[in-house]
């Protein structure tokens, strides 16, 4: 038995005896027999605890455990530090805020601890840096490497639809040089899945390539690979969407294309490009160096062979 389907039993029940005693309180106030009433009402509540109750109880505590699990732990401590500090100031204020007259009295406390919280959370998220690097700054400074590693190494590494489709990711990640989650927004696996449902057959091969690739790296990637539900509402384009999610994420974009590399470096986002990877680890041979190289196929010309590094 699910947790969901018990709370759509437990709230079909109260609800059902409360709408019980509802209908007899509506019988007496209209001086007619209870029995009516109070069927009808009961019915009502039963009927509005069995459909409405996951709407109010389950499925948003899910959608916010999704929530807190995407978030980087950074901004997690943040906020939480925000809103800690937020109701420290609310209850500082409540009492001076009590002692004016009503109904001011009453309302204005509660009305402080909204606000407070709000801005305290909005104000530690905002310039979490800023206060994470104050704290670090009279902490002292890190290791050489614990700098580098806390400076310039994203938490998470946002996965784009070329570089699925190009697959090199999936043997880069088995060597351990990403060390970050990597993450598959939803709206990637989307057109992914857009891609290989196309009618044309390159388009299609490409995208079931991607699936196939997706499905490798949850199985067998070094680091760990998620699927997340995280969204950018009025955005249209794929990549500006990966661009805005990284920016609120603080987190670098994998990716094969050259023009999103561009746009995303513009806007201050991290990228690392598998092909200038690629280039960097080809080879270096110096003039003079002998190299042992496998000739595959006869070339064009008289005592010419074409072969590869």
């Amino acid at each position: 038995m699910s947790i969901e389907f018990l709370f759509r039993l437990v709230s079909m029940l109260a609800l059902g005896v409360g709408g019980l005693y509802l209908g007899v309180v509506v019988s007496k106030l209209a001086d007619t027999t209870p029995e009516l009433w109070a069927t009808v009402f009961a019915l009502v509540g039963a009927l509005i605890g069995l459909v409405v109750t996951p709407y109010v109880t389950t499925r948003p505590a899910r959608w916010l455990r999704n929530l807190i699990s995407q978030l980087p732990t950074r901004m997690l401590v943040a906020a939480m530090v925000g809103l800690v500090v937020g109701l420290v100031v609310a209850a500082l204020l409540s009492l001076p805020l009590s002692l004016l007259p009503r109904p001011v009295g009453q309302v204005l406390p509660f009305v402080a601890v909204l606000v407070f919280s709000w801005l305290g959370i909005s104000v530690f998220v905002i310039r979490q840096n800023d206060i994470f690097a104050l704290f670090r700054d009279r902490i002292g400074p890190l290791p050489a490497g614990e700098t580098a590693a806390a400076g310039n190494s994203p938490s998470s590494v946002l996965l784009d639809t070329s570089v699925i489709i190009d697959g090199r990711i999936a043997d880069i990640s088995q060597t351990g040089f990403i060390a970050a989650t990597m993450l598959v927004p939803r709206f990637i696996l989307n057109e992914l899945q857009h891609i290989a449902d196309s009618p044309d057959m390159l388009r299609r091969n490409r995208g079931r390539r991607g699936l196939d690739i997706l499905n490798r790296l949850q199985k067998e990637a070094g680091a760990p690979v998620r699927i997340t539900d995280m969204n950018v509402e009025g955005v249209r384009e794929a990549d500006d969407k990966l661009v805005i999610l990284a920016k609120q994420l603080h987190a670098a974009i994998l990716t094969t294309d050259y023009n999103l590399n561009k746009v995303a470096g513009l806007q201050g986002v991290s990228v690392l490009n598998i092909n200038d990877l690629a280039n960097a680890v080809k080879a270096i041979v110096l003039p003079g160096e002998h190299m042992m190289v496998k000739v595959i196929q006869e070339g064009k010309e008289t005592g010419q062979g074409v072969g590869y590094l």
